[in-house]
């Protein structure tokens, strides 16, 4: 029935009380290592199959992995910043996935789901990252630019090169979960340090909310403007809330150094140029990831990492380093070998079309890059690439001159 106003007005302090009650846990909001969890207050409990969500008919990580047992024992459990095990797959419920394309399936809210949730994150990290075991395995972190071998490209082959990672900010809920405040103090304390940056990597901040029709016009042109996400991978995982507020663009002043903030995660660090460069480009990307770093730490913050997961992200398939180095290449005789997709399997590469995932090679024109992620460190995927493309060129080549090309052995994955 109805409340009277003056009835209402104390029940409304009254169930904002119960609600803390219920979401309140001992220990520091910004601890990682805590595991503690609040429970959930539910009226029907999965071990009655009432909540458990129907997965017949998809094909992701998260739906191989979870079990309605694993449902049972996760679901009334929530982080301390209060993300839940529904809200954590509900992308991979509402997108079964295509059925030669398995996605992942679920996204972290926060650095604590990794651990609170692990009992399906680590199945699912484990599936996605072909064995690795993040309860017997740690990530090895190697951002020494300086170790890399062989680095230039061939350059009637490799007209681009690109490094790029993402960096999450400790304490602060990652894109599906963040409070507006949350996602404002992101792009606070990172803007804050990327002014501190001098030299080549010194640039400028470009706002969504509040860029010109003529800056976002360049922004376009140069291939640097990312758009409201559409993909319902990522829009059912909440990450278009209040788009565009609080999301922006920075770039050094030779426009190769790039910066997305807030989109798919709170950073997304990007290191380009043209040409086949790649260990300059590389030398960029580490100068820049480690200068932000510091940046950030001497304003009280820091990234998200352990040693089992390596950098926390949003999607369980860019734990570890979130590195992905890529090359346009253009392989016009090799493109139509059917020994070309085995020759990237042994070489732990992966091809795309140069507009990036799902799309079709222009002119036998692709975007080769790392496969892993996880495993091996950034040095090691970085020298991966260079080295795989450089066969890849060689082998393009022979096929120029009538010469016959081989598989390579395969690349084991680990140590």
């Amino acid at each position: 029935g109805k409340v009277p106003f003056s009835q209402f007005l104390f029940l409304c302090p009254m169930r904002y009380l119960l609600n803390q009650l219920l979401w309140t846990r001992s220990g520091s909001k910004k601890n990682p290592s805590s595991s503690a969890f609040v429970q959930i207050n539910q009226k029907y409990y999965a071990t009655d199959s009432a909540e458990y969500p129907d997965l017949r008919k998809h094909n992701n990580c998260m739906a191989s992995q979870l079990t309605p047992a694993i449902y049972a024992r996760l679901c009334d459990k929530a982080t301390p910043n209060g993300f839940t095990l529904d809200q954590a797959i509900q992308t991979g419920v509402d997108n079964p996935g295509h059925p030669f394309i398995k996605t992942v399936g679920m996204v972290a809210g926060d650095e604590e789901s990794y651990e609170v949730f692990a009992e399906i994150f680590d199945p699912v990290i484990k599936e996605r990252h072909n064995g690795y075991d993040p309860q017997t395995m740690t990530h090895p972190t190697d951002l020494d630019a300086s170790k890399i071998r062989s680095g230039q490209f061939d350059e009637r082959y490799v007209l681009s090169s690109r490094v790029r990672t993402g960096r999450s900010i400790r304490g602060l809920s990652l894109p599906p979960a963040c409070t507006r405040a949350e996602r404002r103090e992101v792009e606070r304390v990172v803007v804050d340090a990327l002014n501190g940056l001098q030299g080549d990597l010194k640039g400028r901040y470009y706002s969504l909310t509040q860029m010109t029709e003529q800056e976002q016009q360049q922004l376009i042109d140069d291939h640097f403007l990312f758009d409201k996400p559409v993909s319902p991978l990522l829009t059912c995982a909440g990450m278009a809330r209040d788009w565009p507020d609080a999301r922006g663009i920075w770039h050094n002043d030779q426009k190769t150094f790039l910066i997305w903030i807030n989109e798919e995660d709170h950073t997304r660090v990007i290191s380009m140029e043209k040409g086949g460069n790649m260990k300059r480009v590389f030398e960029r990307f580490c100068k820049g990831l480690q200068e932000v770093e510091r940046l950030i730490q001497e304003k009280g913050w820091e990234f998200m990492w352990n040693e089992r997961l390596g950098y926390i992200l949003t999607c369980p398939s860019n734990l570890g380093t979130g590195l992905r180095a890529g090359v346009h290449v253009k392989l016009p005789r090799l493109s139509k070998d059917a020994r070309l997709q085995k020759i990237l399997n042994n070489l732990r590469l992966q091809k795309r079309g140069t507009g990036g995932v799902d799309t079709a090679a222009v002119g036998s024109t692709f975007d080769i890059s790392n496969l892993d992620r996880l495993g091996k460190s950034e040095v090691e995927l970085v020298q991966i690439v260079v080295d795989g493309v450089n066969y890849l060129i060689d082998c393009e080549k022979r096929l120029e001159k009538g010469q016959d090309i081989r598989i390579p052995p395969p690349i084991s994955q680990f140590k």
